[in-house]
């Protein structure tokens, strides 16, 4: 794992500088050693919980309904609104601005069955590519998927988020969605729109509340989004 030199303010530099690892090093020179004694009071990574809700699976023909991310008691994100699902040259290109500028807030993302070769990460790479829009480069944000963890370190019947969060009594979907709603929402019905809007938000309350449960089990990976 690496800094994001970018992000970091100057008193921050001056400490890394400073301070040494249990190898005598400095933190600067040792940043594997900072993220793994990671001293309480300082450089914590801003971690963000990231859900998309899509139309269907393959980027190249559906599109971002919406995205949520969590971060303390803030959710970041939004849906469409009825006149962009109408329009097919807009559709999801505002949004995935608005998605560019909020990700670039992080040092890592939280996600679940989400990371490259799965779904949340390739289908927003996708979409920002195709409108022309920045997403993260090579080791610009981590990523950390859920679903590696609860799957090695759990024995459950089943592994979705849903599943998971009830084996630990954690609230998930109170708006569960049926194909009736997301018919309508992709016609651009304002109601069935809200409606998967506060579903997306359910989810990544639900998936920080799981993560909580998970990630004393694991150390932080240096996966790349």
């Amino acid at each position: 794992m690496r800094f994001n030199i970018n992000r970091l303010k100057k008193e921050e530099i001056i400490w890394l500088c400073k301070n040494k690892c249990r190898h005598n090093h400095f933190y600067i020179e040792h940043q594997n050693c900072f993220f793994e004694e990671r001293p309480d009071y300082y450089l914590r990574e801003k971690v963000g919980y990231l859900d998309i809700e899509c139309t269907g699976l393959n980027a190249s023909w559906d599109y971002i309904i919406s995205y949520a991310i969590k971060f303390k008691d803030k959710i970041l994100g939004r849906v469409l609104n009825p006149r962009e699902v109408r329009n097919w040259k807009i559709l999801d290109k505002n949004l995935m601005t608005e998605f560019s500028k909020d990700v670039e807030q992080f040092d890592r993302l939280v996600v679940y069955w989400g990371k490259d070769r799965r779904h949340d990460i390739p289908f927003s790479r996708t979409r920002c590519l195709k409108w022309g829009i920045n997403f993260p480069l090579y080791r610009e944000v981590y990523v950390t998927d859920c679903y590696d963890i609860a799957k090695n370190k759990l024995s459950l019947h089943r592994y979705r988020l849903e599943n998971v969060a009830d084996f630990f009594t954690i609230p998930a979907k109170q708006h569960r969605l049926d194909p009736e709603k997301w018919q309508k929402a992709k016609l651009g019905d304002k109601q069935s729109l809200r409606h998967i809007w506060l579903h997306n938000q359910e989810d990544v309350i639900t998936l920080e509340g799981v993560y909580e449960k998970l990630k004393g089990f694991v150390k932080l990976s240096k996966t790349t989004i």
